[in-house]
């Protein structure tokens, strides 16, 4: 009885995943024709999700038709070739198949013995990431969700690091009457360091500013006189304009003085991969700690994000743990190196994602999507529209007037559907942000998007 039960159940499971790919199939076939943001009615459908908790069982198939069929047409189609918002990268086809490869599996990746495979993939990634960026191969790292994450994960490497130099133990210890140290970031710092270091106790009001540049770089001759215990968090890409700080100054400066530099570069640090960029990327292979999102430019998909150290026994002793059931294995321990211990496999989909595009295709892709942000810049300057920002990389800053016509133009831009873009406030003055990040853009769509941005610009000023 319990043989056939199984039996049934496995038929079932198969039916199910048959199901799903048809729906999920369905929705790449469809994506390219979707609008960006859902339609009022797709939002108000929404409503249909809330329920009391189901009494009984439902049949699977029913439950996925009912997500579909909800769910689907509410999705912001990051997944398209015309969002530009958030610096989102869409997913590779390889990485895509890979999660729900890496679903089926349901791998824990925490220790080596829940998952072999898990556990190489790990080490096969982080020595690529490495390899990729031009940073020292025997650097130690941890693939966590995000960019926050992994700020968070090296601030507190950095912090166990510099307070034991002083001869204090953090980890047992805590931060209770222990030495003082200097957190230096700059003016146009991403919230996520702020939130970090609120997260590893330094507090977001505690740190010393520096002042940025026209771009939003920190100036290096403004960096105050550093300690041997200062934290100096500079950033690889501007969320706004995509500048650089000048890290090779920043680096030679801090370390004269044995200062931590980690480098915030959540998207900018793959324009490594091209020589083009040799002119705005040179010197932060020199810092201490990086951090960096492989679901923006190299479009793995959510959640991917990597931390990465020089000092592998910082990073270890502040993230390891012990417990009387974990006996420590000879080789590298996933849950040693990030501040989960149990979490899924995400190194499969980023193993697929950098194997399918390898240093060529990654590189191609980070100079496609730069020249799509040259093209957006252009046509928008032609049609009489001011771009703010000096365009390096993959971001554009784009003003239509006043601050009130502005945030009236990226409004109707999200509810028009064409394209998806977003707002923001820099050094004053009121923009909208585009960010070209996606695989998936080819120049048609930065046409069409274009032409959608510069009519709604002109009817908003004709107003």
């Amino acid at each position: 009885m319990a043989t056939e039960m199984q039996s049934d159940t496995k038929a079932s499971a198969r039916d199910v995943l048959s199901f799903a790919a048809e729906r999920a199939q369905a929705y790449v076939r469809e994506v390219a024709g979707r609008r960006v943001s859902p339609a009022e009615a797709d939002l108000a459908a929404l409503a249909g999700l809330h329920e009391p908790f189901p009494e009984a069982s439902s049949d699977p198939h029913a439950v996925l038709a009912k997500l579909d069929e909800i769910g689907s047409p509410a999705t912001v189609t990051t997944t398209g070739g015309r969002y530009f918002g958030f610096v989102n990268g869409g997913i590779l086809p390889a990485a895509l198949a890979a999660n729900w490869l890496a679903g089926v599996w349901n791998q824990n990746v925490a220790l080596r013995a829940m998952s072999p495979i898990a556990a190489e993939l790990e080490e096969v990634v982080l020595r690529w990431v490495c390899e990729a960026l031009r940073f020292p191969l025997d650097c130690a790292g941890g693939l966590v969700t995000c960019a926050t994450m992994a700020n968070f994960t090296a601030l507190a490497t950095a912090r166990h690091a510099l307070l034991a130099r002083a001869g204090w133990n953090v980890s047992e210890d805590g931060m209770f009457g222990a030495p003082p140290i200097e957190v230096v970031v700059g003016a146009e710092a991403h919230a996520s360091i702020l939130k970090a270091l609120s997260l590893a106790g330094f507090g977001r009001k505690r740190v010393t500013i520096v002042e940025a540049d026209g771009q939003g770089r920190m100036r290096a001759d403004k960096l105050p006189r550093l300690s041997e215990r200062a934290i100096v968090c500079i950033q690889a890409g501007n969320v706004n304009t995509g500048a650089f700080d000048p890290a090779a100054e920043i680096c030679a400066r801090a370390h004269e003085q044995n200062a931590w530099v980690h480098v915030d570069g959540a998207f900018g640090l793959w324009a490594r991969l091209s020589p083009k960029f040799d002119h705005v990327t040179r010197g932060f292979e020199m810092a201490d700690s990086w951090a960096t999102d492989a679901h923006k430019w190299p479009n793995v998909g959510y959640d991917s994000g990597l931390v990465l150290a020089r000092d592998g026994g910082a990073l270890r002793a502040s993230m390891g743990i012990t417990a009387a059931y974990l006996e420590p294995g000879a080789r590298r321990e996933p849950m040693h190196h990030t501040p989960e211990s149990s979490r899924r496999a995400r190194g499969v989909e980023l193993w697929a994602a950098l194997k399918s595009l390898g240093r060529s295709g990654l590189r191609e892709l980070i100079e496609r999507t730069c020249a799509h942000a040259q093209l957006f810049a252009r046509g928008l300057r032609t049609a009489g529209f001011e771009v703010l920002n000096k365009v390096e990389i993959n971001q554009v800053l784009a003003s239509f007037g006043s601050p009130d016509v502005t945030r009236e133009v990226i409004r109707r831009i999200q509810e028009d559907g064409t394209c998806w873009c977003g707002g923001t406030v820099w050094q004053g003055k009121t923009a909208m942000r585009i960010s070209v990040s996606s695989w998936a853009t080819t120049d048609a769509d930065v046409e069409r998007s274009l032409a959608a941005m510069i009519r709604v610009a002109r009817e908003c000023r004709a107003v």
